[in-house]
């Protein structure tokens, strides 16, 4: 019988004969890897599928409304954990320096902003997570003489 060498760990196994597309062997490690790899890549190429999979999770999330605080109530180390995390993520970005605040005077105090691709974000004292951050191209079409400050 001909052999094949696995996609997932590389060692030769006898394809079934009646699966002639066969690429894995039976190892359930293999196994997991071509389930998570088909799974990759219908997530990546099929919008019907993806629509399909939010609509059960949201389903699956009104069926168990109480879920979560159940979970946090019967594993308080888990809890605890996420607190200290949080804490710690709220430090960062109590540290962070968002903004320049000084505004530039003249036309030789403006910032050097060149053509590029940006990444830009909400920023609102409340927010804990990054919930919408934007790719945007700006193209520095002219350089418009500063106004007068006193205006």
């Amino acid at each position: 019988m001909n052999t094949k060498c696995c996609a997932a760990c590389g060692k030769k196994f006898e394809p079934n004969p009646h699966s002639p597309r066969q690429a894995y062997c039976s190892n359930p490690t293999c196994q997991r890897t071509r389930k998570r790899r088909w799974h990759k890549e219908k997530l990546l190429h099929d919008p019907d599928y993806v629509d399909n999979q939010a609509r059960a999770q949201q389903a699956w999330c009104s069926r168990n409304v109480d879920y979560w605080r159940n979970y946090r109530g019967e594993h308080p180390d888990y809890v605890e954990q996420n607190r200290e995390k949080q804490r710690s993520r709220n430090a960062k970005k109590r540290g962070k320096l968002i903004a320049t605040m000084d505004a530039p005077n003249s036309q030789n105090d403006m910032p050097d902003l060149r053509s590029g691709l940006y990444q830009i974000s909400p920023v609102h004292e409340s927010m804990i997570a990054k919930m919408g951050l934007w790719i945007v191209e700006i193209r520095v079409l002219s350089r418009a003489s500063m106004p007068h400050p006193s205006l």
